[in-house]
């Protein structure tokens, strides 16, 4: 008799935990988001228009933002162009020298050093999508 007790008592145990079970919500993926990824030119004129810490001035701050704009433009038009890569490696590294003496000529060495420093810091995680533009940073 007591060993039907505990038997009994082991498949009622064995059924309450199978309805405990069922009882359970399932863990269910919640679907992935499709938000709208920023296209390349906008996260490059991002980080390219990020001069916190430079104590830039209004003045300093405006020109730049333009010659950002139009660097970006000008960087995306030769990417996209139809160009051999040896014809974009050199149009890239034109567009990095004429920045380079716009920067300089704005900021002044040190200012440069400090914003360049910044900008291949942020530019990095984005070089394997730039692929041949990363050359002009």
């Amino acid at each position: 008799m007591k060993r039907i007790k505990f038997i009994l008592g082991i498949a009622i145990l064995i059924m309450l935990s199978a309805h405990v079970n069922a009882q359970t919500i399932p863990s269910v993926k919640s679907p992935k988001m499709d938000l709208p990824e920023m296209d390349l030119s906008s996260q490059v004129l991002g980080i390219l228009n990020t001069t916190d810490g430079l104590d830039l001035t209004a003045d300093q701050k405006d020109k730049l933002t333009k010659e950002n704009s139009s660097f970006v433009d000008q960087l995306m038009n030769i990417s996209k162009s139809g160009k051999s890569d040896d014809d974009k490696k050199t149009a890239f590294l034109g567009l990095k020298n004429n920045r380079t003496k716009f920067l300089t000529s704005l900021l002044g060495n040190d200012l440069f050093k400090k914003y360049s420093g910044q900008i291949l810091k942020s530019i990095n995680p984005l070089k394997s999508k730039l692929g041949l533009a990363a050359l002009a940073f």
